[in-house]
């Protein structure tokens, strides 16, 4: 079944964040473009060279208005501790939301029963609190935040213009295509 247009639950969950713990709930979410972005979890091996990739995108996505939330099953204290003992997870400056209750996991349908952590899991949310894109894939191969980053963009495009959609590799400045009959078979 698709998660497309899904309305994320309210939820209200703690966080590390730049040195402070903080709670973060739905009501932070609304009103600006959000990625979550499901992990298994802290001290891993995969995990923290995502989480790394994220980090140093993390400009780029606060340009585009878009807040991205990182979570794990692990409580906000793990985050901290994780933070403090890696050179990787220390360059984060974008909440690390905890999870110890599962309730996001399970929400966005990424929780795995049988080892009580979460599958990698994206999600684009618009600022109503719609899920407009995802994917998830396995726990051993990790995810490019340059192309997370380029879905935001052209999920924001399309967004705005809803008239157009956006190519395959499609960059903010490129050309779009305007579906019509014409087209059909054109391309």
């Amino acid at each position: 079944m698709s998660m497309i247009q899904k309305e994320v639950r309210d939820f209200q969950v703690q966080a590390y964040q730049n040195g402070a713990f903080q709670t973060v709930s739905k009501a932070d979410v609304v009103g600006k473009w959000s990625v979550f972005f499901f992990y298994p979890a802290d001290f891993t091996f995969v995990c923290p060279t995502e989480l790394e990739d994220l980090a140093n995108l993390y400009a780029e996505f606060q340009k585009i208005n878009c807040e991205v939330y990182t979570v794990s099953c692990d409580t906000h204290f793990v985050h901290k501790a994780w933070h403090d003992a890696s050179d990787r997870i220390k360059k984060i400056q974008f909440p690390m939301l905890a999870d110890p209750t599962h309730a996001l996991a399970k929400d966005f349908e990424v929780y795995i029963d049988e080892s009580g952590v979460a599958e990698r899991g994206t999600f684009i949310v618009n600022p109503e609190g719609r899920i407009v894109a995802y994917e998830v894939i396995a726990g051993n191969v990790g995810r490019n935040a340059d192309e997370l980053l380029r879905r935001v963009q052209a999920s924001q495009f399309v967004a705005e213009h809803g008239d157009e959609v956006c190519p395959a590799k499609w960059k903010p400045g490129a050309e779009t295509l305007k579906p019509s009959l014409d087209l059909v078979g054109q391309l």
